[in-house]
Formats: structure tokens, sequence, C-alpha cells
């Protein structure tokens, strides 16, 4: 009918769906809202890998490159000697094939002679720079902390063709930008030693016409090798001389100082004549003297006797052949 309302059919639009985002913006929006989440995570990988990098590892590797190192003593000067003290003046070189090289501060170190119950001095080493052959110098007075633990060592020296000395101390360390840490040192060094003066001789012997305040009636020239780095003053040193156990008299060592390599000294000796008079039909071809000193005061510097020198002293016996007869006639 004309009279009624036309039909509306509504339609309905349908838009075109938005363009799904790239995957670059996809990455980039989720940092942005969890950016704060990635910088933690970061932070704790960085931890977990450099914490037990520096506090573990990198102590490890310094203590590691500290007992693969080496020590080597080229001289030990040993002077002005007391009672319970002396000077050291020493030079040792340091060796080492690592990659690092940290610095080593100064420490004190206990000193003493391998397998000893204790140490007989404290030295201080210089803060040094840990390069292959960096040189150390060591020039000072040395309180002994055990006087006969000193004995045994200056008798070490004395009988044995090597010794080993222990160093120990617990220095820190610090290698570039990384925190000091701190290590043990605990080094042996091989000595040579006196090897018990073997190779002591008598050069030449004359009797003395003016005879000195110590009433030696001889004279002579004494050889004694040194094949240790080791100089050693001993002061005024006194021995025994004996024959088949009976004393004869005595031999002067007057200021010794033993150096590295060969030493000729003078020396001179009060020998009774009257003891050894039974020896010459025994013995036509010379007397077998034997020298040796006394536990006691075989060494005195400056009037006081050194006990440690000697004791060394008195643990070596030297035995000599001397045509006394020939010089007398």
């Amino acid at each position: 009918m004309s009279g009624d309302k036309p039909e509306v059919t509504e339609i309905g639009f349908v838009g075109s769906p938005s363009p799904k985002p790239s995957f670059g913006r996809r990455v980039l929006n989720h940092y942005k809202r969890w950016w704060w989440v990635h910088v933690i995570a970061i932070i704790v990988v960085v931890l977990v890998v450099t914490l037990p990098l520096v506090y573990v590892g990198y102590p490890n590797i310094a203590q590691g490159d500290i007992n693969d190192s080496t020590l080597a003593i080229k001289e030990m000067i040993i002077s002005e000697p007391t009672a319970n003290s002396f000077h050291l003046n020493q030079t040792q070189v340091l060796g080492t094939d690592s990659i690092f090289h940290p610095t080593i501060y100064a420490f004190d170190a206990a000193v003493s002679l391998l397998g000893a119950a204790s140490a007989f001095a404290t030295v201080k080493v210089p803060r040094v720079k840990a390069n292959d052959g960096t040189v150390i110098r060591i020039d000072q007075s040395l309180d002994l902390s055990d006087v006969g633990a000193f004995g045994g060592f200056a008798t070490a020296v004395m009988q044995n063709e090597e010794i080993k000395l222990n160093i120990y101390g617990k220095p820190d360390l610090k290698q570039g930008g990384l925190p000091k840490i701190g290590v043990t040192y605990n080094k042996t060094v091989t000595m040579k030693a006196l090897n018990k003066l073997d190779g002591f001789a008598i050069t030449e012997m004359h009797v003395l016409s003016d005879k000195p305040s110590n009433g030696a009636n001889f004279g002579g020239t004494v050889y004694i090798p040194n094949p240790s780095v080791m100089t050693i003053t001993m002061g005024n040193v006194t021995l025994d001389l004996s024959v088949d156990g009976t004393s004869i008299g005595t031999s002067y060592l007057n200021d010794l100082k033993l150096v590295p390599g060969n030493n000729t000294l003078p020396m001179t000796s009060y020998v009774d004549l009257d003891a050894i008079g039974p020896f010459f039909t025994k013995y036509p071809n010379g007397l077998p003297v034997a020298i040796s000193g006394s536990s006691t005061n075989s060494s005195v510097y400056n009037g006081q006797a050194i006990p440690y020198f000697s004791e060394a002293l008195a643990s070596n016996t030297l035995n000599v052949t001397l045509d006394l007869a020939k010089l007398l006639s």
C-alpha cells in the first residue's frame, strides 16, 4: 500500500583489520615494557660470572703463580756478627713464566733451614714487581729469634755440599685493577755450602823468629776453598791442633772473612815442641795433624764469642800432614 512506510534494511560495514606489528616493533615494545627485568638479569649474569672469577679464580691463579715461581740467591754476605745478631746483605733473583706480573707488597719472611723445628730470623722482604728476572736486594741487621737454630744452619753450611733454605711469609698481592689479596709465600731455595772445607791445605809454613803476642812460633799460609755464594765474617778464629788425640798446640786465623772462591790467608800457630817430640819417630814422613774448633769460643768478633760460628767450626775436623821435623832441623 502506498501509505505504508518503506522498509529500511541496515547493511553492516566491516572495516579492514589493523596491520599486525612487525617483529622488530614487538621486540621494541617488549623492552619498553620489561626493560628493568632485563637490566636485573644482566646484572645477575655479570655477578655470577665475575664474582667467582675475582674472588675464587683470581686468588687461585695468583697463588698458583707464586707456587710455580723460583727464587735464586746470588749473593749472601753475613757481617758484623754478635752473639745474637748479624748484618745481612743479600741479592736474589725472582723467576716466573706467568703472563701476569702483579705487585707483591713488602712482607716479613721467616727464614729457616728446611726441616728445622723453628726459624732463626725474620727478614723484611721489600715490595717488588713480579717480573721474570726481578732482582730483590735485602740489606738489614737481623736479630736472631733462635740462636740455636742459626747454629744448626751454620753447622749445616759447614758440613754439607748443599743446603736448603726455607722462606715463609704471607704477603699481599695486586694485579692491575683487581683488588689486593693475600697469598702464601713458601719457597725452598737450594744453595751451595762449604762442604767441610774440602780442599783445605797449609801451603807454606815457617818458623817465626819474632814471636807475636799470642805466643805463636810458626807462621804459614792456608788455602780455604769456598764453593758457595756466601761471604762470612768470622772474626778471630782459634783452632786446636792434635796428633793421635794428643793436644800439640793452637792455630790462629785473625780477622777471618771467607769470600766465594779461593781464599789464601795468613795463619800463625803455637806448637808445643815437647809434645810433638815423641811423634817424630812414629811418623818420619810428617805428623798427621787434626785441626778442630771449640764449640764455645773458636770464633771471636770485637771481643765477643760468636756461638753459632764456633759450633760450626767445632763440627768439622781438618786433617793435614806437617813435616815439622824438617822445619825444625
